[in-house]
């Protein structure tokens, strides 16, 4: 089984994969290389080529090997050499269930959640209704017709799409001169439009030890303009990642209840990472990511760090989990299939 580090992707977030590889890549050298290129190529790719890469949050990696064909010739191929893929990938359809269903149509193991949780998890929307229903509590829903009222009401509101990642798309509405500007993003996708709720920002990842999830130290947030957009997250130096977070006890397991429930009521598996706003008033749910980033500078390595837990272990587990996963898949599936 050759085990394959799997990036890049169609969606905007293939910059921050490129990240999450090499950050994955020089922990696991062993690792076959293979980037999804937004032109819908799969190219195996020459470890020099991915590692000497330079600032990839802002330049897009331009591969130079030879194409292994699009998405599914390349899954095929997976299929006959065998292989298990290691994702480093983020958004679109690496992230909302599309490519786990792929690979489980033609038996092919890999990290993280698989299609349905994939799904669910990857569609703000979707997992706010799931959770609110098992009682979690997320800031108000605004339909896009009643935002004008809404701005009234609240003062501030925020708008982003309900199915992308990395902060992509934020807008923060706080004037009427915001208000065109998340109408014309709504024309082009759907758009969540939420209650700003003044508070704490924060996330806590999750990660399973023998099937077990265990949250990791919660993260606080302090970014660096106000709201935690793409550049604050990834460019800007001003922001603030506190890792463990400044809660006292009660808030702090109040935050890993929360990340654990969302993993397991999502159907997550492996790994996830939830984010979450607290304020006197409660613990707010935002949003779970399935396929969270693994950077050199992205959270949950530092939640990892936090609780004495190796980044090489951590990826040495999710290799373990996932294949445990394809050989029961694999053991229950239909005869022929």
């Amino acid at each position: 089984m050759k085990l394959t580090l799997l990036f890049g992707g169609e969606s905007r977030e293939r910059l921050v994969s490129v990240a999450t590889a090499q950050s994955i890549y020089e922990t696991m050298p062993s690792l076959d290389l293979w980037f999804w290129s937004d032109n819908g190529q799969v190219y195996q790719v020459a470890p020099d080529e991915l590692m000497r890469h330079e600032r990839p949050f802002e330049r897009p990696f331009e591969p130079i090997g030879n194409s292994l064909g699009t998405l599914e010739a390349a899954l095929d191929r997976a299929v006959s050499q065998p292989r298990f893929f290691v994702l480093g990938l983020h958004g679109g359809m690496a992230e909302n269930g599309v490519l786990q269903a792929l690979c489980e149509a033609r038996g092919i193991g890999f990290t993280g959640t698989g299609s349905l949780g994939s799904h669910l998890s990857f569609d703000k929307r979707a997992s706010k209704t799931w959770l609110k229903a098992a009682g979690i509590m997320s800031p108000p829903t605004i339909a896009l017709e009643d935002i004008e009222d809404a701005l009234s009401l609240y003062g501030t509101l925020f708008a982003k799409p309900a199915q992308d990642g990395s902060s992509f798309g934020l807008i923060k509405v706080s004037g009427k001169n915001d208000l065109a500007a998340v109408r014309k993003a709504a024309q082009k996708s759907d758009y969540l439009i939420e209650a700003c709720i003044d508070g704490i920002e924060g996330t806590c990842g999750v990660i399973e030890k023998e099937g077990v999830p265990i949250a990791l130290p919660p993260v606080e947030i302090i970014p660096a303009e106000g709201s935690f957009d793409y550049e604050a997250k990834y460019l800007s130096k001003m922001t603030q990642e506190i890792c463990p977070g400044r809660f006292d006890e009660a808030s702090t397991k109040a935050i890993s209840d929360m990340a654990i429930r969302a993993h397991l009521i999502l159907g997550c598996a492996a790994y996830s990472r939830t984010d979450f706003i607290l304020n006197p008033k409660g613990l707010y749910y935002i949003e779970t990511n399935t396929l969270p980033g693994l950077t050199r500078s992205s959270l949950l390595p530092k939640s990892l760090k936090a609780a004495g837990i190796e980044f090489s272990t951590f990826l040495d587990d999710l290799i373990v989990e996932g294949q445990g996963r394809a050989r029961a898949r694999a053991r229950f599936a239909p005869r022929g299939a």
